[in-house]
This record gives C-alpha cells, structure tokens and sequence, in this order.
C-alpha cells in the first residue's frame, strides 16, 4: 500500500546536496523554463492534478526539498510519507555522489526495508569533460543498477535534455503512465513549506542516458 495517504495520491521527493539542480530540473519539466540564477530552496511542493483512464482524477505531488538538510525532522517525514524518491548529484561534484549514497542508507533505514523506489539522477548532464565533468554516466550506471538495482537517469534543466525522462521514471516506478504530457495537468499550486523545529531489496527499471 503506498505510503500516501488516500489510493489517488501520489508523492515524489527530490532528494540531494545543495546547488545540484533539484529545483532547476522541476521547473524545466513543469514550466520548460530554465533559471541561471542560484536560489536556495527550504522546501517547496508543486502538487497537479490529471485524470487517469478509469481512475478518475490523480493528484501528484512534487516535494523539493533543501539541499542542505537544517530540519532533519522535515527530512525524514518526507522519506517516510513519499512514494518514490529522485536522488541527485551533479556530474562536475564527487562529493554531491557521496551524498546521494549516504541518502539512500537513509531511506532504506527509515523505511525499514518497505518498498523505496529510487530513481538517481545525474545533473548538469550536459558538462562536457572540458567544462567540468567528472563523474561519467557508465561508472555512476554501474553501481546503481548493478549493486543498488535502483533506476539511472542523466538529464540538464540548462538545456532540458531528458528531464521528461527523469520524471518519467519515477513515475513508472509508481505504476503511473511514464508518458504523460505535463501540458495537460492543472496545476493547483506551488506551495512553500514551512521550516519546522529541530526535535530532540528493489526492483530494477529503466534507465536512460542523456546523449
């Protein structure tokens, strides 16, 4: 049963380090509009509405979260509330891989071995070698389907290559439509999130390259 409450309520979170492209990949997919200037996000949720062939109506909701994890209360009801997790890294920032590993140790253990659909995305993948890249998408592939059996998307909210993709695949890990048109969905609103107080095995999908 999904961890959302009510059966026509779907939940994504994007999950990762600070400055990798959380909020800049939801907005190319959402508004096909790409933002150079770096703002900081506390918590945002995007929820939209569309009608599903015999279902009715589906609510979807995407959580973007804080890249630099100041409410860890916030963090983990978002990882026990969500129904599939998108976690990014930029491919120019080892370190923002690293993170993407220690959030995945993370849901697994607040998940208590519950399912966790994961899909990880590489950011800003339109870095070439000489602008920076320096983790390659073969390495990355590798070791999250072959040893996390979690989905693999590169993508660019710069360029907007693939960001159909990434949302695509969480959206087949959730047993919805992978294509679905966002031009069609009413979008009921951008919500920001309050900050709130400090309080004392996976089944393997699709994965696409951006090439």
């Amino acid at each position: 049963m999904s961890p959302s409450e009510g059966p026509n309520k779907v939940r994504l979170v994007f999950l990762g380090a600070a400055g990798v492209g959380k909020s800049a990949l939801i907005r190319r997919f959402l508004h096909d509009h790409f933002e150079h200037k770096y703002t900081r996000t506390v918590e945002e949720l995007h929820v939209l509405e569309y009608d599903t062939a015999g279902s009715g109506k589906m609510r979807l909701e995407i959580l973007d979260t804080s890249g630099s994890y100041s409410f860890p209360a916030m963090r983990e009801l978002s990882i026990r509330h969500s129904d599939a997790f998108a976690l990014v890294y930029a491919v120019d920032d080892p370190g923002s891989l690293e993170e993407v590993r220690r959030l995945r140790d993370e849901i697994l253990e607040l998940r208590g071995g519950k399912s966790a659909p994961i899909t990880v995305v590489g950011s800003k993948a339109d870095l070439t070698d000489t602008e920076g890249r320096v983790l390659q998408a073969a390495d990355v592939m590798a070791t999250v389907e072959g040893e996390w059996e979690a989905n693999f998307v590169e993508a660019s909210a710069r360029t907007g290559g693939n960001t159909v993709g990434v949302f695509g695949a969480l959206l087949q890990q959730v047993n919805l439509p992978p294509r679905l048109n966002p031009a069609a969905w009413k979008r009921r609103d951008t919500v920001p999130r309050p900050a709130v107080k400090r309080r004392p095995p996976l089944k393997k999908n699709n994965s696409c390259i951006l090439s």
